[in-house]
């Protein structure tokens, strides 16, 4: 079987090859914008092809005898719905046998800014001819990193999130649950909701900074237009700044708390802990 993981040169990408060479069954297609950023990669035998999510001969080219594949959602938000309809083409030209799909929790419903190219995607999908199956990333711990130096040394972590939880979990746990996904049967039509069994609020996020660190850490709750601004502040893009605001309401109303318990038998282990993944981080 071959199994084709796209955008396979950023973070999640790279991670979900890497469980797939561990996994051990199955030929590694890594399509990449530039294969020089895995070149690493080709040296241990993976397949490497060349492929712009805009560029649909390219995508039938990097799909041509791959059976699965992993869509990683794109980075360029606004033009990322045109993009996966591309590869959601290019894979029922090829007769790909399963795609999944990397989303987010409850996209159908899910009011947040983050989540409307993802529903448009997953409503794509429904339309195609390609088996597919959504897998619907929850939060990474790694996406409270960018902000961690400035935590520990200021001894504040500010957000918007209120008294919500996050069912959060390490961005390479949910890498290998989509290995897993594609290397197992029974997984076509599914949708997995994905969070990780540790569940926190912001003030509990604070205190596994704290931990990591050895130094106090404590949480102070901004209303989300001034988060926002903190942002932009901080060096951010206004409308990413916006969208991150945005997802920390989304966490004071619970749509980031998935408590399926989804992820965890995907695994057949416990997700990581926030505090594991912010010592790491913190060396």
């Amino acid at each position: 079987m071959t199994v084709a993981v796209t955008g396979a040169s950023g973070q999640l990408g790279r991670l979900v090859v890497e469980a797939l060479l561990r996994e051990g069954s199955t030929a590694v297609v890594a399509i990449v914008r530039d294969p020089r950023k895995v070149a690493d990669l080709a040296a241990r035998g993976v397949d490497v092809r060349q492929a712009d999510y805009g560029d649909a001969a390219a995508l039938d080219r990097a799909l041509e005898g791959v059976d699965r594949v992993l869509l990683i959602s794109g980075n360029e938000f606004g033009a990322r719905v045109a993009q996966h309809a591309n590869v959601i083409r290019a894979a029922e030209r090829a007769g790909v046998e399963l795609l999944a799909y990397t989303s987010i929790p409850g996209a159908t419903d899910n009011p947040m800014i983050l989540a409307q190219e993802h529903k448009a995607t997953e409503a794509v999908l429904a339309e195609s001819t390609v088996p597919h199956t959504l897998v619907r990333n929850g939060w990474y711990w790694e996406n409270y990193l960018g902000g961690l130096d400035h935590a520990v040394q200021s001894g504040v972590l500010h957000g918007a999130g209120g008294e919500g939880r996050v069912a959060g979990a390490a961005r390479a746990d949910y890498a290998e649950a989509a290995a897993r996904v594609l290397t197992t049967d029974g997984h076509t039509g599914r949708v997995y909701e994905l969070g990780g069994g540790e569940s926190l609020t912001y003030a509990e996020l604070a205190q596994a900074i704290s931990d990591a660190a050895g130094k106090p850490v404590r949480y102070e709750d901004l209303p989300e237009d001034a988060y926002a601004a903190a942002l932009v502040g901080a060096g951010l893009p206004a409308d990413y700044a916006k969208a991150l605001a945005d997802a920390d309401t989304g966490v004071s109303r619970g749509l980031l708390d998935v408590r399926s318990g989804d992820l965890e038998k995907l695994l057949g282990r416990s997700a990581t802990r926030a505090v594991d993944v912010f010592r790491t981080a913190l060396g």
